[in-house]
């Protein structure tokens, strides 16, 4: 779009899933464009672009544009002190929790004067609602938000000032959005706010490949496309790319069984290679065995350990791998743990941070007061 002239670069919005797929794709724009190439698009994930956008608008949301972005450790300290507040049992009903339903109503774009009664109940006893407003309440206090109000007020803003809203029509002429199929309902109306002048968006997504309803993604918003933008050109991307053949047929014969999908043929121009094997196992302590024993087996034919990995789909399916493997004394490493901004002294020199930039920033200056202790 850049590289023909059809768009310059702050005419465009892309929008990826995840930092790390925006930061590649920033070097490979900026690889492409070359020095002197007129500055880059709007590019990054929804929040990260949503927070861009607050910064300059943040007055008509009642915050100032020094706004602090609470993470989900701060947020659920705030929401314990809301709870205490309020002389609710903490254990019974913990902060976590309340956080965890908030955010399910954010994910749907739900102000605390939108959700509807009946879900108060969800917490408490009914204070659900109340707790949500005196939270967001709070936050206003704080100069603060949290993740999910990143899109909330922008898209408050665009609802309650046309004019802002109009302004990005005429700056923002080519939208693209990348994992559709893992949109949530908030995202969604920001999208559709932002393309409803022009309809000029294209997005990308595999319908077979959402997996994030858990945290509040909504397959229908890719399954509905064509109904929300008349008119609109699909395109099959049919070929696959990364899959042997008989692992894609496998995958393909699983999924055709899905019901609600739009369905497509996948293809490969590469080899068949080894049949898929299914193994049933009676439980995680069997499956465990049966595994280690495969890697010893693989072991004794010459296969190095450092080109065997196993899946897992949630960590607590380590705990009985990791046991058999100590037993029988398999050497192994565990891929993740705690993210960088996670450990305890990167927060904590974060929130000194904070506290310079904002002298308002209470859950920060709690968090250092004493720390390191003195």
């Amino acid at each position: 779009l850049m590289c023909t002239g059809r768009a310059k670069p702050w005419n465009v919005l892309a929008v990826t899933f995840t930092n790390k797929a925006a930061r590649e794709m920033r070097e490979r724009v900026e690889a492409l464009l070359g020095p002197g190439g007129g500055g880059l698009p709007w590019l990054g994930t929804f929040h990260s672009i949503s927070a861009r956008m607050l910064r300059i608008h943040a007055e008509l949301v009642g915050l100032k544009n020094t706004f602090t972005i609470l993470d989900t450790d701060d947020q659920i300290r705030l929401l314990k002190q809301i709870i205490e507040a309020e002389n609710i049992d903490e254990k019974k009903w913990p902060g976590r929790q309340l956080a965890g339903l908030i955010d399910t109503w954010k994910n749907r774009a739900l102000t605390p004067d939108k959700v509807p009664k009946n879900e108060g109940f969800h917490f408490a006893d009914g204070a659900g609602i109340k707790l949500y407003a005196a939270y967001q309440a709070r936050l206003k206090i704080l100069n603060a938000c949290d993740f999910g109000d990143l899109l909330l007020h922008m898209i408050d803003v665009f609802q309650r000032h046309p004019d802002v809203l109009e302004g990005y029509h005429k700056k923002l002429s080519h939208l693209l959005v990348d994992e559709y199929q893992d949109t949530n309902v908030a995202q969604y109306l920001w999208l559709r706010l932002l393309a409803q002048a022009r309809k000029n968006l294209c997005v990308v997504g595999d319908d077979d490949q959402s997996i994030y309803g858990w945290r509040g993604a909504e397959v229908d918003n890719i399954l509905r496309f064509e109904h929300d933008f008349p008119g609109a050109t699909v395109v099959r991307l049919e070929r696959n790319y990364r899959s042997t053949g008989h692992i894609l047929a496998t995958a393909s014969k699983l999924i055709a069984r899905n019901e609600g999908r739009l369905g497509k043929t996948l293809r490969t121009e590469d080899i068949d290679g080894e049949k898929v094997t299914i193994t049933g196992a009676w439980d995680s302590q069997e499956e465990a065995r049966l595994i280690t024993d495969e890697i010893e087996a693989m072991q004794s034919k010459g296969d190095n350990l450092a080109e065997i990995a196993v899946l897992v789909r949630i960590s607590a399916q380590m705990r009985e791998l990791e046991e058999r493997f100590v037993q029988t004394g398999v050497p192994y490493r565990v891929i993740g743990g705690p993210r960088f901004y996670e450990r305890a002294e990167i927060r904590d020199a974060m929130a000194y941070l904070r506290c310079v930039v904002s002298s308002s920033d209470d859950l920060a200056f709690e968090r250092i007061v004493n720390q390191p202790k003195r």
